[in-house]
Parts: structure tokens; C-alpha cells; sequence
């Protein structure tokens, strides 16, 4: 069975800065794309960025210069970096990733970033 777990969210205030990490825990599994998503009350699940195995990145217009996405493949491993966080940032964030192979889809539970203003 895999697992994700996030960690790293909290309360912080507009302007401030918080990192996310993603770790993946049970039988190993190498994965193509990993990311992650956010959801805000009453809204729908939102892509925030993905990476890809080979590095390549892809981003929301929201998040595009105040976050970045990285990971460490020898660790399975997905980190988010958010810079200059905003009221609208409040969400719970899930780390998501697909594995290679079976392309099989996995979530974590899932980290509530809250930013004040």
C-alpha cells in the first residue's frame, strides 16, 4: 500500500512564506507526475502545480512567481515552496501523484494552510 503524507502548513500571515512536503511511505513507488492540489471551503479541488519525473513544471496563473514546486526522486519526495501568501491561499492542500507503470492515481490526506491578513 503507498502512502502520502503532507506536512508544513499552518497559519501564517499575508506575505509570509510556509513550505509543504510530501512524503510517500509503503511499498515503493516509483512516480511520474506529482503535485498538488488545493481546496478551499466550498469550492472545488483546484490544481496549484505538477512536476514531472524529469523536472518539468507547470503552474496555476494564481500561484505562478510566488510558488515553486520541487522534488527529490531518490527520496519520493514533493516539496512546495509558497512565497507571499495571500487570503486566497487559505485552503487545504493535497500532495497528489500517478505512478508509472499502472499510471495509478494517489492522494494525501491532505495540510490547511491559512493565511491572515
Amino acid at each position: 500500500q503507498v502512502q502520502l503524507a503532507e506536512s508544513g502548513g499552518g497559519l501564517v500571515q499575508a506575505g509570509g512564506s510556509l513550505r509543504l512536503s510530501c512524503t510517500v511511505s509503503g511499498i515503493i513507488v516509483r512516480f511520474n507526475d506529482m503535485g498538488w492540489y488545493r481546496q478551499a471551503p466550498g469550492k472545488q479541488r483546484e490544481l496549484v502545480a505538477v512536476i514531472t519525473s524529469g523536472g518539468s513544471t507547470n503552474y496555476a496563473d494564481s500561484v505562478k512567481g510566488r510558488f515553486t514546486i520541487s522534488r527529490d526522486n531518490a527520496k519520493n519526495t514533493v516539496y512546495l515552496q509558497m512565497n507571499s501568501l495571500k487570503p486566497g491561499d487559505t485552503a487545504v492542500y493535497h500532495c497528489h501523484a500517478v505512478s508509472r507503470g499502472t499510471m495509478a492515481n494517489y492522494w494525501g490526506q491532505g495540510t490547511q494552510v491559512t493565511v491572515s491578513s
